[in-house]
């Protein structure tokens, strides 16, 4: 029976990809979130590229009252803004993607060089995202909730799925039936 099941590449991902999303989530919610720093870093990254970007468009960005914690607030002059906080900055979509790719077979090598590239093309698409965003708040907010709630899921976890087919079906050249 163990046999079977060790052999059935089905059961094996989804029993790997159990057991790391009940690993991620308890270094997460023990380690990582309570600390936040990794998280801040990367709210903080998000936000000075987004500013910069912004910023080398000609936009005039809004200032922050100095009394206001202004971590993840990046907005264009004249509008409300945008915040990003812990569930945007994509840290959950990077251990989503890795979990996948660790989980599903392939040689140790490939794993070392995609998971990488994948989490740079997700963290590359979330500061488009982050620029689309702050550029609805200012020039239409109406869009603005129906898009960060839809269009950007949408489009960022379709991304993710094309990175695990390519995965899956290209690079860990795993024979799928």
């Amino acid at each position: 029976m163990l046999q079977k099941i060790k052999s059935n590449l089905a059961i094996m991902f989804l029993l790997k990809s159990a057991a790391l999303y009940v690993i991620w989530f308890v270094c997460y919610n023990i380690f990582l979130h309570p600390n936040s720093s990794f998280d801040y870093l990367l709210i903080n990254n998000l936000t000075d590229i987004t500013k910069y970007i912004l910023t080398k468009m000609g936009y005039v960005l809004m200032t922050v009252p100095a009394d206001f914690d202004s971590l993840g607030v990046v907005g264009i002059d004249g509008s409300h803004g945008v915040l990003i906080g812990y569930p945007c900055n994509g840290l959950e979509l990077f251990a989503l993607f890795t979990g996948f790719v660790i989980a599903f077979p392939g040689s140790i090598k490939s794993k070392f060089w995609f998971i990488p590239l994948g989490i740079l093309t997700i963290h590359l698409l979330n500061i488009i995202r982050v620029i689309a965003l702050t550029l609805l708040a200012y020039k239409a907010p109406e869009y603005l909730d129906f898009n960060h709630t839809y269009t950007f899921t949408i489009l960022v976890y379709s991304v993710v799925f094309i990175l695990w087919m390519i995965w899956a079906l290209k690079i860990s050249k795993v024979q799928v039936q």
